[in-house]
């Protein structure tokens, strides 16, 4: 009895904090910085490109053998995905929730451009729904190849790297969506820093600063690879 109770008030308690606005602030921050990790990770393992076919592909086949022999074959990379795909249903559904009801509190829009929020802020919302999107057509492209143009090989990622970035419409697709993630980090690093009690008076220019170097360097990293192909360097 007693330890029904216990789980009881504990579910009672993560559901409190979950319908705060602190606990759903720090649902997206903490989902954030896990995004914005795989981010970084996925951009290093994507820049292989530029050492050829046989490097990309062969850094693409380790993470199919990840954590081998303990995990099977693949199962590290699902469980890296899993993790991920939770992580943006959580970020999107909190930011969702936050919205309307910072929307509900403010029903009035500002009428002094001062008191405006930086074009990156009042983006947030928008380049979110575009990221969100995107996430769903880059599965759909490069993980099962459902929509991909072309022909989809299966353990050959280069190529369809290729062959997805040699069709002007995919280009802009991506494009618009790397543009958006840039917007995204610049606002979303510092206000993550603040709701995690990291950012103070002392640190607030060091953490915009280190935001802005983060969207920059994903966002010029993330659109060499479309480029690259478009002129020829990469094929």
């Amino acid at each position: 009895m007693t330890h029904t109770v216990g789980v009881r008030g504990q579910k009672s308690r993560l559901r409190t904090a979950w319908d705060s606005t602190i606990g759903k602030k720090v649902v997206m921050a903490v989902t954030g910085l896990i995004m914005l990790g795989f981010l970084v990770a996925h951009l290093v393992g994507n820049l292989k490109i530029f050492f050829g076919m046989t490097e990309f592909n062969g850094y693409a086949h380790w993470l199919r053998t990840l954590g081998e022999p303990i995990l099977h074959y693949g199962w590290a990379l699902w469980i890296l995905r899993v993790v991920l795909v939770a992580s943006v249903v959580g970020h999107g559904v909190s930011a969702y929730q936050l919205s309307h009801r910072d929307i509900a509190a403010r029903p009035e829009k500002y009428v002094h451009k001062k008191q405006r929020a930086s074009y990156a802020t009042r983006t947030m919302r928008w380049g979110g729904v575009i990221l969100g999107l995107y996430i769903i057509w880059h599965i759909l492209d490069l993980t099962t190849g459902t929509v991909h143009t072309g022909r989809f090989r299966e353990d050959h990622p280069y190529e369809n790297l290729v062959d997805t970035f040699s069709h002007w419409w995919n280009d802009v697709i991506y494009m618009a969506a790397i543009l958006s993630l840039g917007l995204h980090i610049q606002h979303g690093f510092w206000s993550m820093a603040q709701t995690l009690g990291i950012g103070s008076v002392t640190r607030n220019r060091a953490l915009k600063a280190i935001g802005n170097v983060l969207a920059i360097s994903l966002t010029a990293g993330f659109l060499s690879l479309p480029l690259s192909v478009m002129t020829g360097l990469v094929s």
